[in-house]
This record gives structure tokens, C-alpha cells and sequence, in this order.
């Protein structure tokens, strides 16, 4: 009896054992089984690598010119010159200070030298310049004739017999014209500029001349 139940103890626990090798080894199968089956559905779920690498193809880009733009610079012209004024002219004096007691002056046109002229032995006005007629030369006359008239208070007007200009102040320039209408009233005589000459007149006498280029007269 004893040996019976040993033996069948012994052949229970080796049973047992047998057992429990099996199913460690079946658990085994079935988790490799299960790890395989993972893996197999990863390795299935990722898509396959490609086999062959395009590369974009490249891009060229033409370099751009920019064109720098042109600037005109205009030169800006000269102002135009100012107009040019006439020479200032001498404004015709009317009253003439008294040099040596004498007073001189010109025609408008500057062609005959005058003046109102106190002496010691008498007073006279009288112009100097070229006229036309002249009457024929006197005997007494040795040098300039007719270049002239004048008139004193001594008689009537005559024309001149005489070697330079006599009616001067003596400086560089001739002396200042009187302006047509204007007079000169000075020591008795009277001496007025007019379109056709220069006249003097002996105030108390009345005698005198009118004197031009190309005209004349004596009274």
C-alpha cells in the first residue's frame, strides 16, 4: 500500500511537472508568437523606403540690370545784359556865375563861344564860331577875319578881327551851353539862345546881332 501510493505520488508530481514544462513552453510559442506578429505589423504598417532620389531640378535666376536713370542738368543761361542808358547830358544852365565880372557860355550845338564881357574902357557881348555869309575882309584886319560878331556899347554890332578865341573862361572844356529860350541879363546886355542862333542886344542901344553856321545878321 505504502508503495503504491509512493509511486503514485512520484508518478503524479513527475506528471505535474511535465505539465508545467509544456505549458511554460506553449506560453513561450505564444508570446514569440505574438512579439513576431507585432513586429511583422509594424515592419508592414511603414511604407518601403524609395529606391531612387529625385533632386528638384535647380533654378536659375537672371541677374536684373537696373539702369541708373539719366539726369539732364541744364545749364541755366546768363541773365541778359541791362540795356544801356544814353550818357548823361549836361542840363542847360540858366544862370552863370560872373568870372572876372564876365559871364561865358556856348550855343546848344557847340559851335560858337559867347560871353557878356565888362573892359575897362567899355562892355561888350559878342560869339565866337564859323558863320556864313562874312563880308569882305577890312584893310586894318592882319589876321583872323569874320570868325565872329559882337556888339559895345560904343556903336553897332560888327564882325571880329581877331587872332584866338576871345569869348572863354579859359578852361579845359568849353563853357556850359545856354538852352534854346533861354537869356542871360547881365551889365546892360542882353544875350538869348533860340533854334536859329544866338542873339545879343545892347539894352540901351538896341544894336546887336543874331549869329549861326550858315546864317547871320547885324543891327
Amino acid at each position: 500500500m505504502l508503495s503504491t501510493c509512493g509511486s503514485s505520488k512520484l508518478g503524479s508530481s513527475k506528471a505535474g511537472k511535465i505539465r508545467s514544462v509544456r505549458g511554460w513552453l506553449v506560453g513561450i510559442g505564444a508570446a514569440t508568437a505574438l512579439v513576431l506578429s507585432g513586429c511583422s505589423s509594424e515592419s508592414a504598417a511603414q511604407p518601403p523606403p524609395p529606391t531612387s532620389t529625385t533632386s528638384p531640378a535647380p533654378t536659375t535666376t537672371a541677374p536684373t540690370t537696373t539702369v541708373a536713370p539719366v539726369t539732364t542738368t541744364e545749364v541755366p543761361l546768363p541773365p541778359p545784359p541791362p540795356p544801356v542808358e544814353p550818357p548823361p547830358t549836361a542840363e542847360p544852365q540858366t544862370t552863370y556865375a560872373a568870372i572876372g565880372g564876365a559871364y561865358y557860355f556856348s550855343s546848344p550845338d557847340g559851335l560858337f563861344q559867347c560871353g557878356i564881357v565888362p573892359l575897362s574902357s567899355r562892355t561888350e557881348a559878342g560869339c565866337q564860331g564859323t558863320t556864313n555869309p562874312v563880308p569882305p575882309r577890312p584893310d586894318d584886319c592882319m589876321i583872323n577875319w569874320g570868325n565872329g560878331i559882337r556888339v559895345t556899347n560904343e556903336g553897332p554890332a560888327a564882325f571880329m578881327c581877331s587872332g584866338g578865341v576871345v569869348y572863354t573862361s579859359g578852361g579845359e572844356t568849353i563853357d556850359p551851353p545856354l538852352a534854346v529860350g533861354a537869356t542871360i541879363a547881365e551889365a546892360g546886355f542882353t544875350c538869348a539862345s533860340a533854334e536859329n542862333g544866338i542873339s545879343c542886344v545892347d539894352d540901351a542901344t538896341g544894336h546887336g546881332f543874331r549869329i549861326a553856321p550858315d546864317s547871320n545878321e547885324v543891327y
